[in-house]
């Protein structure tokens, strides 16, 4: 496998352009119990909203580094023109990051450009086939965490993102897949494993998020568990190039609601 530069370097699969153009949606994580937004997750999308699939379907193999750079550097700059106060989480593939140390510098570059604090950088690791590599994954994450980023593991509990992972892994973040969150109210299974995953995480000082919440009662049952940071429809969709609104009178509702 070829690698990039040294650091100091650019690499040119760093600086080419891509042959089609997208933008970013952000969707906002927030935690019911301090009625806050903690972060936005930047989700790819066609320059006039199309899905993100109509952009992925594109990216072929030659191409991925290069598109992997060009999300992160897009996601800042938005985030930076909207104004963002949260943390900011950015997707990426494993295979993607050749040298942790090395693929991050354009990161690096744009976020001193915009003055972009890189604390408030959040790597999230989206899976869609087996990690052939643990060791380049935990290398990515160990590295990532020397230089002050949090990483989120995506879709956990569904897939490929599963319990295997964490012998070997060491995330600041699990978002729990929508799989398990759906109906969680109403179905005793899901309530099962979802408090285990909430005494696991506690053991393991990792944070839980849980995905794909599209109901009240779905919301207020995870936070009265100990899951109160969530994101999904019921908090908000996606917005194209913005961030959600109107979403203190929502959070304070639910505040209201688990304090009765």
């Amino acid at each position: 496998m070829s690698r990039c530069l040294d650091r100091d370097d650019h690499c040119p699969r760093c600086e080419a352009s891509l042959p089609f153009d997208f933008t970013m949606a952000f969707q906002p994580i927030v935690d019911v119990a301090k009625a806050r937004v903690t972060t936005h997750e930047a989700l790819v999308r066609g320059p006039k909203g199309e899905s993100a699939y109509s952009i992925l379907s594109r990216v072929t193999p030659k191409l991925l580094y290069r598109f992997d750079q060009a999300c992160r550097i897009r996601a800042i700059e938005l985030a930076s023109q909207l104004g963002m106060t949260s943390d900011l989480s950015i997707n990426f593939l494993p295979n993607a990051v050749y040298e942790p140390t090395a693929c991050i510098q354009a990161t690096l570059d744009v976020s001193k450009k915009v003055g972009w604090p890189t604390e408030r950088l959040v790597f999230e690791v989206t899976e869609t086939e087996p990690v052939q590599d643990q060791q380049h994954l935990r290398n990515i994450i160990d590295t990532y965490r020397r230089m002050g980023f949090a990483t989120a593991l995506d879709d956990f509990g569904n897939g490929y993102a599963n319990l295997d992972l964490l012998t070997v892994l060491r995330p600041d973040r699990l978002k729990i897949d929508r799989t398990l969150v759906s109906d969680c109210d109403q179905d005793p299974r899901r309530q099962a494993i979802l408090r285990s995953l909430v005494s696991l995480a506690s053991e393991l000082d990792i944070d839980l998020i849980a995905e794909g919440v599209e109901t009240r009662d779905e919301a207020l049952w995870l936070a009265r568990h100990g899951l109160t940071h969530q994101q999904g429809f019921f908090h908000a969709r996606p917005a194209l190039e913005a961030l959600a609104s109107g979403l203190e009178p929502h959070l304070q509702a639910l505040r209201r609601a688990l304090a009765e």
